[in-house]
């Protein structure tokens, strides 16, 4: 008689009957890790624009707060100007980052006395599931129902 070599179909089956078990029990939580990935950015993105918003009404005090978020970025920063100042990356500037949509909108004045920033996921439930939002007090807040710029207010729960 002779030998055989290989694998019988049976095996083969078991072998993918067990990476497919693997699979469905990894990928849920590689959906969740990216999730929370994602809202970690979203978090730091709000931030970032807290900060460059308090630096932009020091740089411009005859302006105020910016009144969009291109107005804190630029490619040409020599010198910054007020409709250019180089304080956030071009990425968040244009409004989405990370799978979140960034909206940041100056109100009052001239000067612009305060301002709102709202990060809302692309895709809820999948990019994202909490709402972020913080406005001249640099708190950032959160919600699980969707944000705008006029909801954002101190009956947000701030993040812990």
């Amino acid at each position: 008689m002779r030998k055989r070599n290989g694998f019988s179909l049976i095996e083969l089956l078991i072998v993918v009957a067990i990476i497919l078990i693997i699979a469905a029990i990894a990928i849920p939580n590689l959906l969740r890790a990216r999730i929370a990935a994602n809202e970690s950015s979203a978090v730091a993105s709000i931030r970032t624009v807290n900060t460059a918003m308090i630096s932009y009404d020091s740089a411009y005090p005859t302006v105020g707060y910016s009144v969009n978020l291109a107005n804190l970025a630029g490619t040409s920063c020599t010198p910054p100007s007020s409709t250019s100042a180089c304080l956030i990356d071009t990425q968040l500037a244009s409004g989405t980052k990370s799978g979140y949509s960034f909206t940041a909108v100056g109100s009052g004045g001239p000067p612009a006395g305060s301002y709102t920033i709202v990060g809302a996921p692309l895709t809820p439930n999948q990019t994202g599931v909490r709402y972020f939002c913080s406005f001249a007090d640099a708190v950032v807040r959160y919600s699980t129902a969707s944000l705008t710029t006029s909801t954002c207010t101190y009956s947000v729960s701030p993040l812990q």
